[in-house]
């Protein structure tokens, strides 16, 4: 044989070659071959052809004596341990013709002098000629080799990666997806080793992961080298951005999550050749983001460029020199859940009941399960694994998939949304939480519980049974409405759940929401941080802000993140986004609050809204608002945020609140931008023609309305009969805004519960005239309908 049948360098291979050097080899070549000049640096190698591995297999007549074990197995006279075990054996005590032993040995000195050494450190991954295809990602059913130098270990790595072919993992993937074991050829791959173990490595999406919302990019990294994310072995840190700005130029990171990142694979410093070892980190490097800035935006912009490419959402592997300081791209394929799921149908779970979680992680996937608990540390003992049970472990490999596929649901203690036992669930349709730090301590055997991944980003562990709800939202033929429909979303973590929805936009976005649940801390005590009495709540502050020197960055940053996360879900469409409306009991309640807010015998109609935004106790906090929509408009580039005043009670307020937001350098028309008031006093509606002057929309909340206009405690049990939306002076009031708002050329749409709970309220808002009608998610599709029905009587 020739030498072009055994060797193939990475830059004379493309995805037409995947018969020849596998799916991954085939993919490094192509990622060379086409994107070297865009600017994407992929590591140099060479690949072992299938034709080198039907050499080997010929030369040591393995041929008969594989089939002759997988015959056996097939016909359950021999187990799978035993089957795999056995055919492993015979290739590592197999030897390599000397013709395709001196190639290799050729190829490794060539790639040695390309980079100028005598023996170039590599690493050798296995590339199956059925593997990284869209339907069937093969993930971590072959061995990789890292740290190979020298060729007696290069001739050493290809053996081991010929044998893992036939791992236990691997046969029982083949059985299940129908492929031919002797079919399929493995190719390795020898690849230049990124000195990663001196700096960071992770993995990234060209897709969210968990939605499929199709405009983000999902990176995940930790220090050293890039296996223990892909193991999920640590937590890494997290990062989205949002590809449609980030090609207009903006900087649209909407996510930055700290891991833990406890501990790093690197080389062994001992002399020893392959050597690798993990250690602990240091609080510096767990307190630290591995990527700066400009590395994660430079990263999302190569998975835009390999997705184009490819014409597909992708799944690579990143990694960082700490030699260079350079980037790397050292796999790329096809991602293999969301891209295959049907068109046209969103499945959507809901708890029936609500409770305080035990245990929270990270989400993978958006069902719900229960079932008892089944603790397993070791694949040695997974014979333990009850079927529909929630396994709970530290973390998973690809020795763990037959258990599961048995499961109800997965909880592990280490891993990132990137990991194994993350990819795993998904491909198998079933919920895991990873990355609990404790649930193998929290959790015990026999513990009947419930695993929420229906609730956002945030995956939560119940103690007991709890009832839910599946249902099926067909998307198909939903109509066209004139009123515009839209979403009230809260959290920035559930956002990207309902991209595929017929939406318009998002009609209120609560910033309270976000400061309570994402940031925790009064805006005052982090402006006040260093002059604080309450020491107890100046310690929790300056845990929750490590690696912010001005703590007043850290409200700027998480706030303009989480606002910037809800905006993506719905760009280009309107985001209207509600300045802080918490009254002083709700402030008081946050970290350090209680040194900046008095009490107040009626805090619903007390110190809030647009009162506090102009008020020497508060505008400093207000400022740090300001800061935060300014960088989601004009950093991250999402001019579809609106900005809306609530409880504006007088026109002088308005006017002071506007000069404000001048002064903070949000200027109405300036890049666009609008500010809209709330419509919830009746003030509002009295001076509906002098507030629409002012303003350049209106959005009504009918709860807050519906109080004030009759006077009743919407809170109160003991007047919950009175409280109605559809009384006819609230929807006098209501045609009166439509009405003033419509004479002065401005929008009007309403963002309370009653449109979401009440059709015939729904209805009443259409024959009104209003703009639009923001909804709960779950509500979207039927009030449509029900909009496009009355739309179309009012017609005839």
């Amino acid at each position: 044989m020739g030498k072009s049948e055994y060797i193939l360098w990475f830059d004379t291979v493309n995805n037409q070659d995947v018969a020849r050097v596998g799916g991954k080899n085939a993919s490094l070549g192509e990622l060379i071959s086409n994107l070297k000049a865009e600017g994407i640096r992929v590591p140099d190698g060479f690949a072992l052809t299938a034709e080198a591995y039907r050499a080997f297999i010929a030369a040591n007549d393995l041929a008969d004596k594989i089939r002759h074990h997988l015959d056996a197995f097939a016909q359950e006279k021999q187990t799978l341990a035993k089957t795999g075990k056995t055919i492993r054996r015979l290739f590592q005590n197999a030897e390599f013709p000397e013709d395709l032993e001196a190639e290799i040995c050729q190829a490794y000195r060539e790639l040695s002098r390309r980079y100028q050494v005598e023996e170039v450190d590599t690493a050798v991954r296995s590339s199956a000629t059925a593997e990284d295809l869209p339907d069937a990602s093969f993930a971590g059913q072959q061995e990789s080799f890292l740290n190979v130098s020298g060729e007696t270990e290069i001739l050493d790595a290809c053996r081991r990666c010929y044998a893992s072919l036939f791992t236990n993992r691997a046969i029982s993937y083949r059985v299940e997806k129908g492929f031919d074991h002797m079919e399929v050829a493995l190719s390795a791959g020898v690849q230049k080793m990124v000195r990663s173990d001196k700096a960071c490595a992770g993995v990234m999406f060209s897709i969210d992961t968990e939605t499929g919302f199709p405009d983000s990019v999902l990176l995940t990294g930790a220090w050293g080298l890039g296996e223990t994310v892909v193991q999920g072995s640590v937590t890494p840190d997290q990062f989205t951005i949002f590809k449609p700005l980030l090609q207009e130029g903006f900087r649209p990171i909407i996510e930055k999550t700290r891991g833990s990142k406890a501990k790093k694979m690197i080389y062994t410093d001992d002399g020893s050749k392959n050597a690798l070892q993990t250690i602990d980190t240091n609080g510096k490097e767990r307190k630290a983001f591995v990527l700066n800035d400009d590395e994660i935006l430079q990263l999302a912009r190569w998975a835009i460029l390999i997705e184009r490419h490819y014409g597909c959402p992708m799944d690579m592997e990143w990694a960082k020199d700490g030699h260079t300081g350079e980037l790397f791209i050292v796999q790329a394929r096809p991602e293999t859940v969301q891209s295959q799921r049907t068109a046209g149908m969103l499945k959507t779970y809901k708890l029936k009941d609500q409770a305080e979680p035990i245990l929270t992680g990270l989400s993978i996937g958006d069902a719900i399960a229960s079932g008892k608990v089944c603790r397993v540390l070791s694949t040695k003992d997974i014979d333990q694994v009850e079927d529909g049970s929630i396994l709970v472990t530290e973390m998973t490999d690809p020795d763990w998939v037959p258990i599961m596929k048995r499961v109800a649901g997965i909880v592990t203690d280490y891993g990132g949304r990137t990991c194994h036992a993350a990819i795993v669930s998904r491909e198998l349709g079933i919920p895991a939480i990873v990355g609990t730090g404790d649930g193998t301590r929290t959790l015990k055997n026999d513990q009947v519980v419930t695993i929420s991944c229906a609730e956002g980003d945030q995956g939560n562990v119940y103690e007991g049974e709890i009832a839910f709800e599946a249902v099926d939202v067909n998307l198909d033929d939903i109509p066209p409405t004139q009123t515009k429909i839209m979403m009230n979303i809260a959290s920035p973590s559930a956002a990207f759940n309902w991209w595929q929805l017929p939406a318009e936009g998002i009609g209120l976005a609560r910033m309270e929401f976000i400061i309570n649940n994402l940031i925790k801390i009064h805006p005052m005590a982090l402006v006040n941080y260093d002059k604080l009495q309450d020491r107890d709540a100046w310690k929790t502050i300056r845990d929750l802000t490590k690696g912010y020197t001005d703590k007043r960055e850290y409200f700027v940053d998480n706030l303009s993140r989480g606002i910037g996360k809800i905006a993506a879900s719905q760009y280009p469409h309107p985001v209207i986004v509600r300045l802080s409306d918490f009254k002083t009991n709700e402030y008081a309640d946050l970290i350090g609050g209680r040194e900046f807010e008095h009490e107040e015998s009626n805090p619903m109609l007390g110190f809030r809204g647009a009162a506090r935004y102009y008020s020497d106790r508060y505008k400093e906090g207000f400022a740090l608002e300001c800061q935060a929509i300014k960088r989601v408009r004009e950093v991250m580039g999402f001019d579809n945020v609106i900005v809306m005043v609530p409880f504006c009670r007088r026109l002088s307020e308005a006017d002071r609140v506007l000069q404000v937001l001048v002064e903070n350098g949000l200027k109405q028309g300036v890049h666009n931008l609008q500010i809209y008031v709330m419509c919830e006093i009746p003030s509002n509606v009295l001076l509906a023609d002098q507030f629409a002057e002012r303003f350049d929309g209106f959005s009504i909340g009918s709860n807050d309305l519906t109080q004030l206009v009759l006077g009743v405690d919407r809170d109160s049990s003991e007047l919950a009969d009175l409280f109605d939306e559809t009384d006819e002076a609230v929807k006098l009031a209501i045609e009166q805004v439509i009405e003033a708002a419509h004479r002065h050329g401005r929008k009007v749409g309403i963002c309370g519960q009653g449109p979401s709970d009440k059709p015939e309220f729904a209805a009443f808002l259409v024959e009104a005239g209003i703009d639009s009608i923001s909804l709960n998610p779950d509500s979207v599709v039927q009030v449509k309908r029900l909009v496009a029905e009355r739309e179309a009587t009012q017609k005839s």
